[in-house]
C-alpha cells in the first residue's frame, strides 16, 4: 500500500462574488470570516472561512481575461480544487511525473511557497494543489504539528 501523500487542507471554490457568496457561508454555514486578500498576481481575490478548521477559500476573479474567469464562463461557480498539506513536495513532485502523472503548475524555488498542481487528466476529474506551506488558516503543517505533540 502506497503512503499518504498528505492531508487535506482546503477546498478551493470559484465564485463570481466573495461578498455574494460570503452571505451563504456565514449566514448559513456558521463559518467565520478570517479575511479577502488579492493574490499577487492580480488575476483573482481570495476569501478565506473558518468552519472549525475546516477551511474554505473562495476564488473571485479580479482579471476579466485570467484563468479564473475562464473557468467560472466554462463550469460556473462550484468546487475548483482540493488542496493537500505535503511533505518533502520536490521529491514527490519528481516521483509522480517519472511515473507519469500530470503536473499543470509547480511553484518549487520559493521556500516560503511550494506548491504543485495536478491534473485533472490525471486525477479523475478533479483538480488538486499539494501545498508544503502552511495552509491558508495558518496552521502548522501536520508534521510539524505531530512532532511538536508528547
Amino acid at each position: 500500500m502506497t503512503e499518504p501523500i498528505g492531508r487535506f487542507d482546503h477546498i478551493g471554490i470559484a465564485v463570481h462574488s466573495i461578498e455574494q457568496a460570503r452571505k451563504f457561508y456565514e449566514g448559513v454555514l456558521g463559518a467565520k470570516f478570517r479575511l479577502i486578500s488579492d493574490n499577487p498576481s492580480g488575476d483573482f481575490r481570495v476569501g478565506l472561512f473558518d468552519l472549525h478548521n475546516f477551511c474554505f477559500e473562495l476564488l473571485e476573479p479580479l482579471n476579466k481575461d485570467g484563468f479564473l474567469a475562464r473557468y467560472l464562463e466554462k463550469y460556473g461557480e462550484g468546487v475548483h480544487h482540493i488542496t493537500l498539506q505535503t511533505p518533502d513536495l520536490k521529491e514527490k513532485v519528481v516521483a509522480m511525473e517519472r511515473d507519469g502523472v500530470r503536473i499543470v503548475d509547480k511553484h518549487l524555488d520559493n521556500p516560503a511557497f511550494l506548491d504543485a498542481f495536478i491534473s485533472p487528466k490525471s486525477a479523475h476529474g478533479v483538480l488538486f494543489q499539494l501545498g508544503q506551506t502552511p495552509g491558508p488558516l495558518n496552521n502548522p503543517p501536520y508534521w510539524e504539528q505531530d512532532q511538536a505533540e508528547p
